[in-house]
């Protein structure tokens, strides 16, 4: 979208990975995949990983994610969501890793399960991980592993909404913006 790496572009003047980040904020280790560009943006101890080759799609890059955490030492519990959430949110986060199931993940009010907004333990997401991650649905981890759903119960826009589209992110600054009408664009915090 414009060139910048989806993840740094900003809603009500946050860019979303650092949403993201806040979100996750206990999050240990640290794992992010994406493009180097993402560096200057983690924290101190993160550790940046890319899928191989790049634009290999989610499960390739949950892949990535995976073999991060083992470089990075791994705990029992992770999480898997995209960078690209402007609405996730530490309540989120908390509401997924209170539910003890080999993988959980939020339903919306369809019943879709929301594959990149989850919790998993790490041992069973391996073992659904392919051989050959690369162009893989995300539907493909979830053949054997125990899935709990979670219908979003909080405030606000629900935590799994992405911004892939130019448009989504003009949806996502107007839902901000009816949440906090201070927030936007132009605010004095907006490159920090």
């Amino acid at each position: 979208m414009g060139g910048v790496a989806k993840p740094l572009l900003p809603v009500g003047g946050v860019p979303m990975l650092r949403r993201v980040l806040a979100a996750v904020v206990d999050a240990s280790p640290l794992v992010v995949v994406g493009p180097p560009e993402l560096a200057p943006a983690l924290p101190a101890g993160a550790v940046l990983t890319r899928e191989d080759p790049p634009g290999g799609g989610p499960v390739a890059a949950v892949a990535a994610g995976a073999a991060g955490l083992a470089a990075a030492g791994a705990a029992d519990r992770v999480l898997v969501v995209a960078a690209d959430l402007p609405f996730l949110t530490r309540e989120a986060v908390t509401a997924l890793l209170a539910v003890d199931a080999d993988v959980v993940m939020f339903t919306d009010a369809d019943g879709r399960r929301q594959h990149l907004c989850a919790a998993w333990r790490l041992g069973a997401l391996r073992a659904a991980l392919p051989a050959q991650p690369h162009g893989a649905p995300m539907r493909v981890l979830l053949g054997h592993a125990e899935v709990a759903e979670l219908p979003w119960a909080g405030a606000g826009p629900e935590p799994w909404y992405d911004c892939d589209t130019p448009d989504e992110l003009r949806q996502a600054e107007a839902a901000q913006l009816r949440a906090d009408p201070t927030s936007g664009p132009h605010r004095a915090d907006a490159g920090s």
